[in-house]
């Protein structure tokens, strides 16, 4: 049981009862596992994940129903269900958790709990994105029908000597045998430890306790805890939400750029409203090739690679008087020169005057999909590169929010693996 109470100086992070999937009672563990919801593309991830099996975990994270009341209800409603028939059981012994994801030479091991919440003002955890209130009412939604944390949000931290504190507390349980093991259709190996033991929890928390964290993915669910804790006067369960912290000095994350897909502009239409404004050039393919070109290309300033028509462009050297009118000069110079910033207040703006709506623009993780997409619907792909983590990490510090999903950090979280119940 967590005791309430919010966090002062830094990261307090709680052992709770785990919900966990029991094995006898679904296909596999795999097969009830699902991607963060965010990452999941509707409506055919939707479909893919659910006919793995009638247990997995997208029926809770993305309910299909007609209504956001409707959905939420039958997350509400499948949850309980689930809970009276065993699919879900909550561990005897509230837990720290120990989660490890492997696949070829990439390893990743981080400890999950329930974190007390701060400020936003605190210091303590950073956030680097900014969110979209609509997605956050969607999700609070969600969570406050369930009553309960269904996938943790991904937060990193910089650790100290690895031989001692939370990191060495980490190594040394994923020496013992695991209490659950599977992998996924994506190649990655899970496995997950519960630690109970009073002294090494101690340790997670006195290491912990003056350190910050830096909100790799979940920029909304973490919005979406602080909103259900200002529900819900202090001290409640809802003064904490579910995370996986990871020591990206032990444990690097990998950073990758999101993609847009501009649903109603042309490549022909993208590439007139900007010529003359940026350089423009024809890039060899296939993609993976015209993607080099747009990493050599971003080495040196902003880049981006225009596709949907069969073709790619790369898109560089801003005109400097340009960048001067349309992007805001009350941030520090390194926020200014991010292809995210430019990208939308430059080109989205200005240039192709397209606003931010779901309608108008789909954000997608995958370049290859993006380009499947804009090609489906005669839109316009718009690949970026990756920002380094260093840049996102200097400019939260600074507390500059970058443009909304700017970067995506991995491997993310496999959803299913362990919930927290908030009743």
């Amino acid at each position: 049981m967590t005791t309430p109470g919010t966090a002062d100086d830094g990261l307090r992070l709680i052992p709770f009862h785990g919900l966990r999937y029991v094995p006898e009672r679904v296909g596999s563990l795999a097969a009830v596992t699902s991607p963060p919801y965010d990452v999941v593309v509707r409506p055919d991830g939707v479909d893919h994940l659910e006919s793995a099996d009638p247990h997995n975990i997208v029926r809770l994270i993305l309910p299909q129903a007609d209504t956001s009341a409707e959905r939420n209800e039958q997350a509400a409603h499948t949850l309980h269900d689930w809970l009276a028939k065993g699919v879900l059981s909550a561990d005897p012994e509230p837990a720290l958790y120990v989660y490890e994801q492997r696949k070829g030479n990439v390893l990743q091991r981080g400890v999950i709990g329930a974190l007390a919440l701060s400020k936003p003002d605190a210091g303590i955890v950073l956030p680097h994105e900014d969110v979209m209130p609509d997605v956050v009412s969607d999700r609070a939604g969600l969570m406050r029908a369930a009553s309960a944390n269904l996938e943790p949000l991904l937060l990193t931290y910089l650790g100290g000597d690895p031989a001692t504190g939370a990191t060495a507390v980490v190594e040394r349980t994923a020496t013992r045998p695991p209490l659950l093991a599977t992998t996924t259709e994506d190649g990655f190996r899970h496995r997950l430890w519960a630690i109970t033991d009073p002294a090494e929890l101690a340790a997670v928390t006195s290491d912990l306790g003056h350190r910050q964290a830096l909100i790799a993915d979940g920029h909304h669910r973490w919005a979406t805890y602080l909103r259900l804790q200002e529900e819900h006067p202090s001290p409640t369960e809802w003064d904490f939400g579910l995370v996986l912290l990871v020591d990206t000095a032990r444990y690097p994350l990998q950073v990758r750029a999101i993609h847009r897909m501009l649903r109603r502009l042309p490549v022909a239409d993208a590439l007139a409203a900007v010529e003359g404004r940026f350089l423009v050039r024809p890039v060899d393919g296939p993609l993976p090739l015209a993607l080099e070109s747009l990493a050599d290309a971003a080495e040196r300033g902003n880049a981006f690679l225009l596709a949907g028509d069969g073709t790619f462009h790369l898109v560089t050297d801003p005109d400097l008087d340009l960048l001067e009118r349309t992007v805001r000069r009350d941030r520090p110079e390194a926020w200014r020169r991010l292809d995210a910033t430019v990208l939308h207040a430059t080109l989205l703006d200005v240039l192709w005057q397209i606003p931010d709506t779901p309608d108008q623009i789909t954000y997608i993780h995958d370049a290859a999909a993006t380009v499947a997409m804009a090609e489906r619907h005669g839109g316009t792909a718009v690949l970026l590169h990756p920002v380094r983590e260093a840049v996102v990490r200097d400019l939260a510090r600074q507390g500059v929010t970058m443009p909304r999903k700017s970067t995506s950090f991995g491997p993310k979280p496999a959803t299913g693996l362990v919930l927290r119940s908030l009743d």
